[in-house]
């Protein structure tokens, strides 16, 4: 390989490095959002709740009824929205959010087939946001 050969392969992994980085922005923004959007309409409902197929009704009326999960999902979603928004414990809060954002996903695959863009779209910006800070998980996968 020749020095032209290499200025371009540096060249290149720049470019896709930039184009990561933006990327990274971009959808670390966009999830944060709807992270606080989605956890706020739960305290002050301003969309309106979807029509859905009877057992996703009443799975979700169970849910609601505990007097506490939602509330406690809202909470965690804000909360986590605003860290990813500030750019602050970004690993941490992806961590925390994703058992919440797999729960929206598999409600959807199963019990609400009609509703899933939105929840697919939410889980893959988060597994987008750990491959992006995959640097950030090492030491927890590490076996010891």
């Amino acid at each position: 390989m020749n020095a032209k050969t290499f200025i371009c392969m540096d060249f290149c992994l720049n470019q896709i490095s930039v184009q990561m980085k933006k990327a990274q922005l971009i959808i670390r923004i966009l999830f944060g959002l709807m992270l606080v959007i989605f956890g706020l309409n739960k305290f002050l409902q301003f969309m309106p709740m979807p029509t859905m197929p009877e057992a996703a009704g009443e799975f979700m009326g169970a849910l609601v009824k505990s007097g506490y999960l939602m509330a406690i999902v809202a909470i965690v979603e804000i909360v986590v929205g605003v860290l990813l928004l500030i750019n602050k414990y970004r690993a941490l809060a992806l961590i925390v959010v994703f058992p919440i954002i797999l729960n929206a996903f598999l409600f959807h695959l199963f019990l609400d087939i009609a509703g899933i863009g939105g929840a697919f779209i939410a889980i893959t910006m988060n597994i987008f946001l750990f491959y992006a800070n995959k640097e950030s998980y090492n030491t927890l996968l590490k076996s010891k």
